[in-house]
């Protein structure tokens, strides 16, 4: 097992472009994972680990997501603190860190239950709302989370917020959002677009039965207007206080409870 003690090994710059750069993670077709609870589920996912980085303190503290990840590793490095910290995106990391393989994750209509529940986050630019609705996603039993544009689903922040829930629900990435739109339409599914516009079916109201894909669009643009124009209908979280929207994850959240509350 290799020890690295320099910041400028070529191991370690590669593995701090693909934290930092979506471009990177891209042409890579890799991505950089960090804390011992992620990388252990990415371990028992079945993720393809090609590099673990460690500290000696590290592999003592975490030692049962340690031996989880070191079976699954196809390379492991023994890391100074030092390297640790450049590594990091937190102010105290735990010192394990992982590089996995991207999988093909592009939606396709015949991919996806036509009698599912599913959310679909249109140009969502915060990791942090992207991680967050992963993981409400997970718990609330969605059937799966589609991406299309914004922050892509690889990225450091959001596999954090996401506790792991990226590895344990189904989730895509989908470039065209009216076609997909126009092909879930040809297999019986319908698809519903959010907006705070009062004119919009109330979602506590709506008929949300069937297979339904709700959207969610950009923190401040919203639901794009050809998207909304694709969508069977509209629906709208009924607000009393003078707020004009909710935050992109809140506005998510409550509109993927009410799909698995009511919708048949």
């Amino acid at each position: 097992m290799e020890n690295i003690t320099s910041r400028n090994n070529d191991k370690i710059k590669y593995a701090v472009s693909l934290k930092n750069s979506a471009s990177a993670r891209r042409k890579n077709g890799r991505f950089f994972l960090e804390g011992a609870r992620l990388c252990a589920d990415a371990a028992k996912s079945g993720a393809d680990i090609l590099q673990f980085f460690f500290t000696k303190k590290a592999a003592e503290k975490f030692s049962d997501y340690y031996g989880e990840i070191i079976k699954k590793a196809g390379e492991a490095y023994i890391i100074s603190d030092e390297i640790s910290a450049r590594l990091s995106d937190t102010e105290s990391p735990q010192g394990l860190f992982c590089v996995c393989s991207a999988v093909d994750k592009i939606v396709k209509a015949d991919k996806i239950n036509s009698k599912g529940k599913y959310i679909l986050l249109e140009n969502v630019q915060d990791p942090s709302n992207l991680g967050a609705a992963a993981r409400t996603a997970e718990a609330l039993g969605i059937d799966g989370l589609i991406v299309s544009g914004g922050c892509d689903i690889y990225n450091p922040k959001a596999l954090r917020a996401s506790m792991g829930a990226f590895f344990r629900l189904s989730v895509f990435e989908c470039g065209d959002v009216c076609k997909f739109i126009g092909d879930i339409q040809k297999a019986g599914m319908r698809a519903a677009a959010s907006t705070p516009s009062a004119k919009a079916q109330d979602i506590t109201a709506a008929d949300l039965s069937g297979g339904l894909v709700c959207i969610v669009g950009n923190e401040g643009a919203g639901v794009t207007p050809e998207v909304r124009a694709a969508s069977d209908f509209e629906v709208t979280i009924p607000m009393k206080g003078n707020a004009e929207s909710l935050n992109a994850s809140t506005a998510a959240a409550i509109l993927m409870w009410e799909m698995v509350r009511r919708g048949d």
